[in-house]
């Protein structure tokens, strides 16, 4: 029972910071502030009532369509927190059928109980980081820096941080150096496998085809799952891409511009955050199959 309730209110949960995320994703880009003015209408300039702000429901009641000028709000909208929604509530489906009260108090003496929810707190922002940073690059081309670098510090302390703090009284804390360093090689080495990919492709065809914000992003997937987890999610990136890509080259009407189509780019930062949040759920037991199939 505490399993079902704990689910539906992650899910409700995700609903709500899936709203506040669509206000981030229309303001950032335009460098508006996301706490003032007070949510309106894109097109009108009208502010919304309460009801007119309730995840979801507010867009099938009002058919995606603001009620005074009926401008099109967008599928983004409900997609988005739907998504978040989805992923936090099957999250902590998992999560609380594995997860164990710890007495953390007769184990480590002076650390609080309610350190068992760390992990779970931060896999949850991490899920909703991702659904922003892919909706953002699909969108406008562009894995901003105001969500990657405070997302490279949060990992990196969540993880390192986090595990120490689980694993180890905070009076033996002697393999904390060991990991950071471990982490931060990690993180680097990451960054490194796409600023090498952006190296060669700059050699091979004299132009930018890698953003700079994509090994960013990529040290992000590294810093929160390790760089087991951040491959994982850069094969899976890259594969889901050049499926999308194939799709693209089969379809007449995208190749009817054949200048416009030889110039199609493809946003890369959103493959790779479909691929982390994948290896994020799933990762663990994908690399441990795989290992078992490559005989290691």
């Amino acid at each position: 029972m505490i399993r079902i309730l704990g689910t539906v209110l992650a899910g409700l949960l995700g609903l709500a910071f899936g709203s506040f995320l669509n206000v981030c994703l229309s303001r950032w880009p335009m460098s508006e502030s996301v706490v003032k003015p007070r949510s309106h209408c894109r097109q009108c300039g009208r502010t919304l009532a309460w009801w007119e702000n309730v995840p979801l429901v507010s867009w099938l009641a009002l058919r995606g369509r603001c009620r005074t000028c009926h401008a099109w709000i967008g599928w983004r909208y409900p997609l988005v927190e739907l998504a978040v929604g989805v992923l936090w509530a099957t999250f902590a489906w998992h999560a609380l059928e594995q997860l164990r009260v710890l007495d953390v108090a007769d184990q480590f003496g002076i650390v609080p109980s309610q350190i068992g929810l760390i992990p779970l707190i931060g896999t949850m922002f991490f899920l909703w980081l991702l659904v922003g940073i892919a909706v953002l690059d699909a969108e406008h081309f562009w894995v901003a820096d105001a969500a990657t670098l405070p997302g490279i510090a949060l990992g990196f302390a969540f993880s390192v941080w986090s595990v120490s703090l689980l694993q180890e009284p905070l009076r033996d804390q002697s393999g904390f150096w060991i990991r950071l360093g471990q982490r931060f090689l990690e993180v680097l080495a990451a960054a490194s496998l796409i600023l090498l990919i952006r190296w060669v492709y700059w050699l091979v065809r004299r132009r930018e085809g890698v953003g700079l914000g994509d090994a960013k992003l990529m040290a992000l997937l590294a810093a929160w799952l390790g760089l087991p987890g951040a491959l994982l999610a850069f094969v899976m990136g890259v594969v889901l891409g050049t499926l999308v890509g194939a799709v693209l080259l089969v379809i007449p009407s995208a190749k009817s511009d054949t200048s416009n189509w030889k110039a199609r780019k493809l946003p890369l930062g959103t493959f790779l955050c479909i691929g982390g949040i994948i290896s994020s759920l799933w990762g663990q037991p994908i690399i441990a199959a795989y290992l078992r199939w490559g005989g290691f």
